[in-house]
């Protein structure tokens, strides 16, 4: 007779402990990058070892992935089943992403230093914001045709670029932004922009009535 193993579940405090090393390794990867930053340096941070952070994580590699995934979760937190929306709420909620940005500048941070980081050969977050950018283009472009549906016109072949233009504003804001946080409005910038795009493609005008 066979005893079937089970995997523990994680108790409480040790999801706790995970987050908050998470969240450290965010701050540090943020301010040096992931190359620069160290376990060390994230050890310091939660009181504990370079051994204890591996103890939870079993490596730096996979502790960046859990720092990215940490990211996105805290776009979609307070969204009805977690996931993105469709037709214009997309773009909704892709300008109070911006707004909620404005009080979270350690996550923009580190966002913006290891996005910029994996266009670099083999470094292990390259994959995850190849796909990353690559799935929301193709949100932002099913967004745009619901609205062209809901508006009865033929979806324009200017969708594609408009899409990856609304994501490089997004970003490109939040470099300008973090250099000079009193000089660039990151939400208003980003609300006026993504309008802009939105109006081009639709042909119409699109204001954000509520965002």
């Amino acid at each position: 007779m066979s005893m079937q193993r089970h995997q523990p579940k994680s108790r409480p405090e040790t999801i706790a402990r995970r987050r908050e090393i998470v969240k450290a390794a965010a701050e540090v990867f943020g301010a040096k990058g992931y190359t620069g930053g160290t376990l060390v340096d994230i050890a310091e941070q939660v009181g504990m070892t370079h051994a204890g952070i591996l103890h939870h994580f079993g490596s730096k590699d996979q502790l960046l992935l859990e720092v990215l995934a940490y990211r996105d979760e805290t776009d979609v937190e307070a969204l009805e089943g977690r996931h993105i929306p469709d037709g214009a709420d997309l773009f909704r909620h892709l300008v109070r992403t911006a707004f909620a940005n404005e009080e979270r500048a350690g996550i923009v941070q580190s966002f913006v230093v290891l996005s910029a980081e994996s266009v670099t050969d083999e470094h292990p977050a390259r994959e995850f914001f190849r796909g990353r950018y690559e799935t929301l283009r193709g949100e932002i472009e099913h967004a745009f045709g619901v609205m062209c549906d809901q508006a009865g016109i033929d979806e324009p072949d200017t969708v594609a670029a408009a899409a990856a233009g609304i994501l490089a504003v997004m970003d490109g804001l939040q470099v300008q932004w973090l250099l000079e946080p009193d000089g660039v409005a990151l939400a208003e910038s980003t609300e006026f922009a993504i309008s802009a795009i939105v109006s081009a493609v639709l042909g119409q005008p699109f204001r954000f009535s509520t965002v």
